[in-house]
């Protein structure tokens, strides 16, 4: 394919028209229009711009073929941020239903000390996957320096619509959730001690938290893989990763501390990790209201 092939292909392919390029790079739509039929060349300071601006490499866009480029690359992107949010997820997932399953174990089969033996097994795991798709991450996009997100503008834009919705719903199946405990109290069946009750309650709650932490997670790496190309990284943004991480980790440990020192394995685990989701959205929102001022 020609420079000017290349340069249709992305356009179209980031559903501008030649005024919006032109408007973007500041030159008349007839600059635009003949650099697409080859009738002129931008210069090299244009060229840079057009790379940083459709995320291509110059030497693709000069004399490859980025149709097949971005197919290639879409290809690959997808599947490795689906592997590592999958992977990501997974490794929240091991540390919450760690937590579950100790305080499960522990009052419904008395054993304590096999109960937090696998409790810390789950968050060796954890910290196992976190610490591998971690490295792994920054290893791809190392080995991959031009590569990022490839959809269309439609694709993404199909995705932002949707994207409140992948947030809102695991936080309100988690509040459901602590709702559902209140009336349980007074029903326990008379085959349970209020230690195996209270026990089962938390067991239970801790799973919604898990879903309701799985999701949110899932859902953050996927808004990060249709990220535009455009689109840079804020300070508040980075502010918002970091408080949720901080949070989740900061209840965990809490979390575990009461139970090892006031031993409120069941009461506890309610209390803090709703706590926990609501303290980081409220932040949350007050940090992105002040990147907008």
């Amino acid at each position: 394919m020609t420079f000017g092939e290349n340069l249709q292909f992305l356009r179209k392919r980031a559903n501008m028209t030649q005024e919006d390029l032109a408007e973007r790079m500041e030159v008349s739509r007839q600059s635009v229009s003949k650099w697409e039929s080859n009738a002129s060349y931008p210069e090299m300071d244009a060229i840079l711009r057009l790379c940083g601006l459709f995320r291509c490499d110059m030497d693709t866009l000069l004399r490859g073929d980025v149709s097949r480029r971005f197919g290639e690359d879409a290809a690959l992107w997808d599947k490795h941020m689906d592997g590592f949010a999958a992977a990501m997820t997974a490794g929240v997932v091991l540390v919450l239903l760690g937590v579950a399953v100790m305080l499960f174990v522990g009052e419904f089969f008395a054993l304590e000390i096999w109960a937090e033996v696998i409790f810390f097994l789950f968050l060796a795991a954890a910290v196992t996957i976190f610490i591998l798709s971690g490295m792994g991450h920054d290893t791809f996009l190392r080995q991959h320096p031009g590569i990022g997100p490839c959809y269309t503008k439609e694709e993404m834009d199909r995705f932002e619509r949707r994207f409140p919705a992948l947030i809102a719903i695991p936080i309100a199946f988690l509040l459901l959730g602590l709702t559902a405990m209140i009336p349980l109290d007074p029903l326990a069946p008379a085959q349970f001690s209020k230690d195996q009750w209270d026990a089962l309650c938390g067991t239970l709650f801790l799973l919604c938290a898990t879903i309701t932490a799985a999701a949110l997670t899932w859902a953050g790496i996927q808004h990060s893989k249709y990220g535009f190309p455009e689109e840079k990284t804020t300070p508040a943004q980075r502010r918002v990763i970091r408080i949720w991480g901080v949070g989740m980790v900061a209840a965990t440990a809490l979390y575990v501390g009461l139970g090892y020192g006031l031993d409120l394995w069941k009461q506890a685990a309610p209390v803090i990790y709703t706590v926990a989701v609501l303290l980081c959205a409220a932040v949350t929102i007050l940090v992105k209201k002040d990147d907008e001022l």
